[in-house]
């Protein structure tokens, strides 16, 4: 050997210290962090499509039958005032499961051909999800139900359980499901196969913690032909539906005018979401015979908000054209329980939206957001736990080139193809009937909602470099 290449045994012995030393903190690193995970929160994320916020008990609504919901909030805390960040589903959920704006992620309509078939492809896929964040520190993820988000086929940013819709919406009853890389017609009710294959994943859940998506595809359409089980079926036959407002047809409705006013199917919409209490009443059984339901996170919300009647639509945002942003398209239903880490009977009168639900999970789990575009959202944690905190009670939506600011007092809705134009004085006209937008008197405070809608989506809508939906202009 020569003077540079000769290792003395003394070096050997270091280096073996050294490694065996550097192999030690290994694996004490990889116990804590295996410690760490074992001590975090389960997450079971239970998402209805097409509920507005009205159509529950604890929400206010004396006909509909929701009691296992109405305990999960008794139970925990209730947003009054949570609200979609689009009107519309895809978007919507992009925007739960990225933390990013529609201007961000480019998803800006609902998804028609890329769920299944040869156009298929993940829509999301080149961001950081909430259960990508979530894998990499421990947690097993599982879906149950809608994904809607592209190719529905296969599973996605490290899910590990995969029972999914095919695409958008589907028959409730014997449907197409996707199932180990599989689509098979499943006989029953949809609604029942969510709730098993939910309750399936619970129930073999080991030491790690877990993120469960159930996601519904009720009340959704269609409600012609669906037949919904005993003693849903027949729950409304006699229901008066005095919850649900008479209005005139709005002039810019533009899609299932037949249906507002229709009781056969204001009785199926009802039917749907009954179902699904029973389905979360099983998933909170099972997480109590499993003996975790006190280190369960477990969140009850919509997509976005839904309008049978009100303001003279049926539908959601793309239930007129214009598309609209009224206060029954936007607000979601939005529990969250978990006792010991929650108060029990809370109600959260702030402002939220969804671009702040996946900051807010990850603070609930002790875990920061990931590095990446600049986010829009902060988590509201601290009011979930009745803690003292800064909150603006601001939020922003858009839907395709409309722009919406909502704040405590005003919201001011500003279309990019000059008009119509909406402003609310949110305190006085809370049903949104006198739009002052060209009134002179309000001028000053429409011009300044102007400007901070436009500085908000100057920051907030870079990466959108991929878009996707706009091209679709009919609901679904």
């Amino acid at each position: 050997m020569t003077e540079h290449t000769q290792i003395s045994r003394r070096d050997l012995l270091g280096t073996s210290l050294a490694g065996g030393f550097a192999l030690a903190l290994g694996r004490m690193a990889s116990a804590r962090s295996s410690e760490a995970a074992a001590n975090r929160p389960n997450i079971v994320f239970i998402m209805t499509d097409d509920q507005g916020q009205w159509a529950l008990g604890c929400y206010g609504n004396p006909e509909i039958k929701t009691p296992n919901i109405d305990r999960l909030a008794a139970g925990g805390v209730r947003f009054s005032h949570a609200c979609a960040t689009t009107p519309v589903c895809s978007p919507s959920r992009a925007t739960f499961m990225t933390g990013l704006i529609p201007s961000q992620h480019g998803i800006h309509d609902w998804i028609k051909n890329e769920n299944v078939g040869p156009r298929a492809r993940c829509l999301v896929d080149r961001f950081t999800l909430l259960t990508e964040v979530l894998a990499q520190n421990g947690y097993r993820c599982g879906l149950s139900g809608k994904w809607h988000l592209g190719d529905s086929l296969h599973p996605h940013k490290s899910f590990d359980y995969w029972f999914a819709i095919p695409g958008g919406s589907s028959p409730y009853n014997d449907p197409e499901m996707i199932w180990q890389g599989k689509t098979e017609k499943v006989p029953g009710y949809i609604t029942d196969h969510i709730t098993n294959h939910a309750t399936d994943f619970i129930e073999q859940s080991g030491e790690k913690p877990f993120f469960l998506s159930v996601q519904y595809n009720a009340p959704h359409s269609p409600w012609d032909g669906a037949v919904h089980p005993e003693p849903f079926g027949s729950l409304y036959r006699d229901c008066p539906f005095d919850s649900i407002p008479r209005e005139p047809v709005h002039p810019w409705a533009s899609a299932n005018i037949n249906q507002i006013g229709d009781t056969k199917t204001l009785e199926k919409y009802f039917a749907s979401i009954s179902a699904v209490d029973a389905g979360v009443g099983r998933i909170m059984e099972t997480l109590a015979k499993k003996g975790i339901d006190k280190n369960t996170i477990v969140i009850y919300a919509s997509d976005q908000g839904f309008q049978c009647g009100h303001n003279g639509l049926w539908g959601k945002g793309n239930a007129s054209n214009p598309r609209n942003m009224y206060e029954e398209s936007m607000l979601i239903p939005l529990i969250f329980r978990c006792p010991g880490m929650l108060p029990a009977g809370a109600v959260q009168d702030r402002l939220v939206s969804a671009y702040d639900f996946m900051p807010t999970i990850l603070d609930l789990a002790g875990l920061s957001m990931p590095q990446g575009p600049r986010y829009a959202g902060h988590s509201y944690a601290p009011l979930l736990k009745g803690e003292n905190a800064e909150w603006d009670d601001v939020i922003y939506g858009e839907y395709g080139r409309t722009r919406m600011i909502r704040t405590a007092e005003w919201k001011y809705v500003h279309r990019a193809d000059g008009g119509p134009h909406e402003l609310y004085n949110m305190i006085l006209d809370p049903r949104e009937d006198r739009n002052v937008a060209e009134d002179p008197f309000h001028k000053t405070i429409r011009i300044e909602l102007r400007d901070k809608i436009d500085k908000w989506f100057d920051q907030h809508s870079e990466g959108d470099a991929n878009p996707v939906g706009q091209e679709y202009h009919r609901p679904e």
